[in-house]
C-alpha cells in the first residue's frame, strides 16, 4: 500500500473503498470482501445509511482497529454545531469505535461553519484524528484555511481523468491539504472504460483501462476510493501497484482534461436548486449526497 500523509502527521492510504450507494443490507459482506482483498481505508457517511455495515464488517474482521482507517460525512441537515456534534457522537456509536481517522463535511451548505466548529472540538477530544471538507472548490477552500482555527486536512471532490481539477489542486498544495477523489472512474462518463488511450496504455502495462484510470489519479498524489459490489471488481481495482505510468504517459493523461464537472456542479446554481429539492422531503436520504461511480 501507499500513503499519503496528512499535514498533521496522519498517515491515510492511497487507495481506500466506497461505499456510496450499496445497500445496508449489503454493506457488511461487500465491506467484508473488500477487508478480505486487502482494503483498509473505508469510506462512509452519514447520508448513506450504512455505517453500521460498516462498522459490523471491521468488528467481524478481527483485525485490529488501528489497522483501519475509517472516513465519515456530516450531511447536510446535521448542519450547525449542536447538530454536527450530536452527528458525530452517533456515526461513532453506528461505526463502533470510539474515534474516526476522517471526518467530512459532506456539502458546502448550511451552516458549515458552525459544523467545523464542532469537528474541530471532536479533534481536539481525540474523537476524530483527521478533519476535511467533501465538495469545496477552490474559493471555498481558501475561505476555510484562512478563517478556520483548524484548517481542512482534505479536500474530496469530483475528480477522475476528465475532471482532474488542476486549480483546485494547485490551491490545495499551496495550503498544504490533499485531494481525495470521488468519482475516479467519472459514472463511466465519456465512455471511461473504452477510452482510446487508457486503452493503449491498459495494454502496454498489462492492466486495464479502470486500473490505469485509478493509478494516474494516484501518481498525480491524489486519494481514490473506487466502489464495487462485486469482489473481482474490488479484487482488480486493489491490484494498481505492480505497474508505474511513464512521465510521458502521464502527460499524455493530461491531456485528457475537460476542466469541468462530469457528475454535479456544485457552483451551477440549477443544480444546486435540484439537489436542495431532492433532501426536503426527509432528513437523510441514504441514496443521495456524494455521487460515486457506479460499477
Amino acid at each position: 500500500m501507499e500513503y499519503k500523509t496528512l499535514y498533521n502527521g496522519v498517515e491515510m492510504p492511497m487507495l481506500g473503498y466506497g461505499v456510496y450507494q450499496i445497500d445496508p443490507a449489503e454493506t457488511q459482506r461487500c465491506v467484508a470482501d473488500a477487508i478480505n482483498i486487502g482494503y483498509r481505508l473505508i469510506d462512509t457517511a452519514q447520508a448513506y445509511g450504512n455505517e453500521e455495515g460498516v462498522g459490523a464488517a471491521v468488528a467481524a474482521s478481527g483485525i485490529d482497529r488501528s489497522e483501519f482507517f475509517l472516513t465519515s460525512k456530516i450531511w447536510i441537515t446535521n448542519g450547525g454545531y449542536e447538530k454536527a456534534a450530536a452527528s458525530i457522537d452517533e456515526s461513532l456509536q453506528k461505526l463502533g469505535t470510539d474515534y474516526l481517522d476522517l471526518m467530512l463535511i459532506h456539502q458546502p451548505y448550511n451552516d458549515v461553519y458552525g459544523t467545523w466548529r464542532a469537528m474541530e472540538d471532536a479533534y481536539k477530544a481525540g474523537k476524530l484524528r483527521a478533519i476535511g471538507l467533501s465538495n469545496f472548490y477552490a474559493d471555498r477552500l481558501i475561505d476555510f484555511c484562512t478563517f478556520a482555527e483548524i484548517k481542512p486536512m482534505i479536500n474530496q471532490v469530483e475528480t477522475h481523468v476528465f475532471y482532474q481539477q488542476k486549480v483546485l489542486r494547485a490551491y490545495a498544495d499551496k495550503l498544504g491539504v490533499a485531494v481525495q477523489s470521488w468519482g475516479p472512474f467519472a459514472e463511466g462518463r465519456n465512455n471511461i472504460f473504452k477510452d482510446s488511450l487508457l486503452l493503449t496504455f491498459a495494454e502496454r502495462h498489462s492492466c486495464t483501462a479502470a486500473q490505469v484510470a485509478l493509478r494516474f489519479l494516484m501518481q498525480e498524489g491524489i486519494v481514490v476510493i473506487p466502489k464495487s459490489v462485486h469482489a473481482e471488481r474490488m479484487a482488480e481495482n486493489f491490484d494498481v501497484f505492480g505497474f508505474e505510468l511513464t512521465p510521458g504517459e502521464m502527460e499524455s493523461m493530461r491531456s485528457l482534461d475537460l476542466e469541468k464537472s462530469l457528475i454535479f456542479n456544485h457552483e451551477d446554481p440549477k443544480s444546486v436548486e435540484w439537489f436542495m429539492e431532492s433532501i426536503r422531503p426527509k432528513a437523510i436520504m441514504p441514496n443521495d449526497g456524494e455521487l460515486e461511480q457506479t460499477d
